[in-house]
C-alpha cells in the first residue's frame, strides 16, 4: 500500500486507499469525462474516466473509502490515474483480516465484455480451487529448499495470488524468483559444463613461427598484463582439442584488435584458416587496414570481403579460400554466404556481436568441421549480473586496462545556449592542428527528418567554418559506400579537419588527431551509445575532449545519463548504470530471448538472489555434472519438459 505523497515523476503503478471527496462529470454527449479527487492523509490524486461514465457515476459515492490501483500520469503537473482498477475500502479490509487485494491487469474491451481486473480474480481464485498439488509437481531439490527455507511450489502458486499477509507473499515472492533465476543459471552451467567436456574442436597444438616473429619483431607496442593474461586463456582454451567460445570485452581503446590477430597467428601457425566478420563495411574495412598493416612483414595472406567488393576479385577470394592459400579473411555478412567455403577454417572472430543474429552467427560457426574455435568481441563493457545470465554460458574475458600512454577523455555537458563558445573551442583544437568530430543523432523511425536535421547541422557547422580556410567530411547512411568512404578516408588523412556525421561512425575509425567530439541533440543517445561516441576520440597522446550540447529541457533519465557521462569515462561503471536505467530488456540485443526473460525475477534488484542462485548451480552441478542422483531426477524431468528452441547460445 502507497501513499499519495510518495508518487513521484518515475512512479508506473500504484496501490493507494483513500476518500472520494468529489466527483463530477464533465462535458456533454462524445465528449464527457469523468473526474474524481482522491484523498489520503499526505495528499490528493485525481481520477478520471472517458469511457463507462453511467457506470462508475451509479457506483461511487463522495464520503465513501476507496481502494484504487492504476498506471500514474501527470496533468499539468498533477498526478492522476486515468480508468483506475476501484472497489470499496471496508473496515473488514482495513483491519487486515482481507489486507491484500491482487490485481491483474485488463484491456477496455475485455472490460466491456464484463472480464475486468476484480471479474479475472474470481477467475483465478476458482482456478486454484481447482489446481490440485501434483498438478504444481515440485522441481527443486529438497537439500536447496532447505537451505534456501523456499516454501513449496504448489504453496508459492497459491500464495501470490491470494496471500493471508504480506510475510506469506513475500515468501512466495522470493520462491519462484529463486526457481526462476536457479533454472536459468543452471541451464547455461549445463551447457557450458557439457561443451567443457564433450565439444570436440581443432587443437592448436603449437606456438610457432608466425606468432614468435610477429611478437618478438614486429609486435607495435608491450602489450599490457590484461592483453597478456587474455591471450594465456585464450592459449589454453585452444590447446586442448575442445571447441573454445569464449566472450572477449574490453572498453573502448583497451586493444581486442592486437589480441584478435595474435590469436589468429597461433591458428595460421596451426594450418588453419581465420575469419572476422563485423557489422558494417566501415569496420570491416578498418579491421581489414588494421590487421594488413601489423602483418605487413609476416608471411600470412589477408583479404577483405564485402558486398562492395567487384565479382572478379571475389571470384579469387572464394577460390582461395576453398584451395586453403588464403588464410585470414576479414568481411561483412558476405562471408556467410552459401558460396564462400573454406578449407580448413578454425578460428571465428565475431566483433560487435550483438549487432549480429544468431542465426547469422550459427551460417559462419557451421563452415567448419570440426566446428572452429569462436571469439566474440565485444567493446559494450557487459554488467557483471548481465554477463551471468545473457552469457553465462560463454567462458568470459576482460581487458580491463588501457594501453599505457593514454589520456582520459575530458567529458563536459554544455546546453544549446552555449553553442558559439563550443564552436570557438574546436577552431582553437584545428589552429593547433588537431581534427574534430560533430555527431547528430539517428532515430530509426524518421529517416527524413534526420536527413533534414543532419543537413542543416552540416550547412549550421559551414556558417562558423567557412571554406577555404576550413574542410569538413560529411558521412551519413543514405550516401553510396563509395562516396562514405572517400569522405571518411579524407578525414583519416587529414584533408579534412572536422567530421560531420549521424551514429555511423560509432565504431571503426581510428584517428589519433582528432581531439575533439561534440555530440549534438545527446540527450537523444543511450549510454552505450554516448560511451562507444566518445572513444572515437583520445585515440592519440594528446588530450581530448567530449562535448555533450543538449537542449534545456532535460528529462530526469537523460539528466541523469549525462551526469553519468561527465562523472566516469569507466565503461564497466556506464553498463551497470545503463542497465539500471533501462533494465535487461533494452540491453540483451539479439541474445536468445529466454535467458531474461523472466516473469517475476530481476537481475537489477535481485542481484544478491541471482548470485545465491548461480553458486548453488555450480555447487550442484559438481556434485552431479548430469542430474542423474536421485534427489536431482525431478529437476532434470523438469529441464525436459521445459520448451525450448534450437540452443543458439552454444554457437555464442
Amino acid at each position: 500500500m502507497n501513499l499519495i505523497a510518495e508518487i513521484t515523476s518515475r512512479t508506473e503503478y500504484i496501490q493507494v486507499a483513500g476518500v472520494l471527496v468529489s466527483f463530477e462529470v464533465l462535458g456533454v454527449k462524445n465528449n464527457r469525462r469523468a473526474v474524481g479527487q482522491l484523498k489520503d492523509k499526505t495528499g490528493f490524486l485525481e481520477l478520471a474516466w472517458f469511457q463507462g461514465i453511467n457506470w462508475v457515476q451509479k457506483n461511487l459515492t463522495t464520503g465513501s473509502s476507496y481502494l484504487v490501483y492504476g498506471k500514474v500520469t501527470f496533468y499539468q503537473g498533477r498526478p492522476q490515474i486515468i480508468h483506475p482498477e476501484i472497489e470499496l475500502w471496508t473496515e473488514e479490509k482495513q483491519d487486515g483480516k482481507s489486507h491484500l487485494e491482487p490485481i491483474y491487469p485488463t484491456t477496455e474491451k475485455l472490460k466491456a465484455k464484463g472480464l475486468g481486473g476484480r471479474q479475472i480474480g474470481k477467475l483465478t481464485q476458482r482456478l486454484l480451487q481447482l489446481v490440485r498439488e501434483k498438478d504444481l509437481p515440485e522441481n527443486l531439490p529438497e537439500k536447496i529448499l532447505s537451505q534456501m527455507r523456499l516454501m513449496n511450489r504448489s504453496e508459492a502458486y497459491r500464495n501470490i495470488h491470494f496471500p493471508p499477509g504480506i510475510t506469506i507473499y513475500e515468501q512466495a515472492v522470493k520462491r519462484l524468483k529463486f526457481e526462476e533465476l536457479f533454472v536459468a543459471q543452471l541451464r547455461m552451467n549445463l551447457l557450458k559444463s557439457q561443451r567443457h567436456r564433450y565439444s570436440k574442436g581443432v587443437l592448436f597444438d603449437k606456438v610457432g613461427e608466425l606468432f614468435n616473429t610477429f611478437y618478438n619483431k614486429y609486435l607495435p607496442f608491450e602489450l599490457t598484463g590484461a592483453q597478456k593474461k587474455v591471450i594465456k586463456e585464450i592459449r589454453s582454451d585452444t590447446a586442448k582439442g575442445l571447441q573454445m567460445n569464449r566472450l572477449l570485452q574490453g572498453d573502448v581503446g583497451s586493444g581486442k584488435t592486437i589480441v584478435a590477430v595474435m590469436i589468429m597467428l597461433l591458428a595460421v601457425d596451426n594450418g588453419y584458416q581465420c575469419c572476422l566478420m563485423a557489422p558494417t563495411e566501415i569496420l570491416a574495412q578498418q579491421h581489414f587496414n588494421t590487421i594488413s598493416k601489423l602483418l605487413g612483414h609476416v608471411p600470412v595472406s589477408v583479404q577483405l570481403l564485402t558486398g562492395s567488393v567487384k565479382a572478379t576479385l571475389r571470384k579469387k577470394i572464394v577460390q582461395q579460400l576453398a584451395d586453403g592459400t588464403l588464410d585470414i579473411l576479414t568481411g561483412t555478412h558476405a562471408v556467410i554466404e552459401e558460396s564462400v567455403q573454406f578449407k580448413n577454417l578454425g578460428l571465428v572472430i565475431i566483433d560487435e556481436q550483438h549487432r549480429f543474429g544468431v542465426e547469422q552467427r550459427a551460417k559462419l560457426w557451421e563452415k567448419g568441421e570440426p566446428y572452429p574455435h569462436i571469439l566474440v568481441m565485444t567493446a559494450t563493457p557487459i554488467p557483471r549480473t548481465l554477463a551471468m545470465t545473457a552469457y553465462g554460458d560463454l567462458d568470459y574475458s576482460v581487458i580491463d586496462e588501457l594501453p599505457p600512454g593514454r589520456q582520459p577523455v575530458i567529458t563536459v555537458h554544455r546546453y544549446e545556449t552555449h553553442r558559439n563558445n563550443v564552436m570557438n573551442f574546436i577552431r582553437t583544437e584545428i589552429d593547433k592542428g588537431r581534427q574534430a568530430y560533430i555527431i547528430f543523432p539517428l532515430i530509426e523511425e524518421s529517416e527524413k527528418m534526420d536527413y533534414e536535421n543532419l543537413m542543416k547541422g552540416y550547412e549550421n557547422v559551414k556558417a562558423y567554418f567557412p571554406e577555404p580556410k576550413y574542410w569538413i567530411s560529411m558521412v551519413h547512411g543514405r550516401q553510396p559506400s563509395q562516396q562514405k568512404e572517400t569522405n571518411m578516408q579524407r578525414f583519416v588523412k587529414g584533408d579534412t579537419q572536422i567530421m560531420v556525421s549521424t551514429t555511423v561512425i560509432e565504431v571503426g575509425v581510428d584517428v589519433p588527431n582528432a581531439t575533439v567530439m561534440v555530440i549534438e541533440s545527446a540527450e537523444k543517445f543511450g549510454l552505450s551509445q554516448l560511451h562507444q561516441l566518445r572513444g572515437r576520440v583520445g585515440r592519440g597522446s594528446e588530450k581530448s575532449y567530449c562535448i555533450l550540447l543538449s537542449g534545456v529541457k532535460l528529462s530526469n533519465d537523460a539528466r541523469e545519463r549525462i551526469r553519468t557521462m561527465v562523472s566516469t569515462n569507466n565503461g564497466f561503471e556506464i553498463a551497470e548504470k545503463d542497465l539500471e536505467l533501462r533494465g535487461p530488456g533494452d540491453i540483451e540485443g539479439t541474445r536468445q530471448s529466454g535467458m531474461l526473460n523472466f516473469k517475476l525475477a530481476s537481475i537489477v534488484n535481485d542481484r544478491s538472489l541471482l548470485e545465491t542462485a548461480r553458486q548453488m548451480s555450480f555447487d550442484l552441478l559438481e556434485s552431479d555434472p548430469d542430474l542423474v542422483s536421485a534427489e536431482n531426477l525431478q529437476l532434470k524431468s523438469f529441464l525436459k519438459q521445459q520448451k525450448g528452441d534450437r540452443i543458439w547460445s552454444i554457437i555464442s
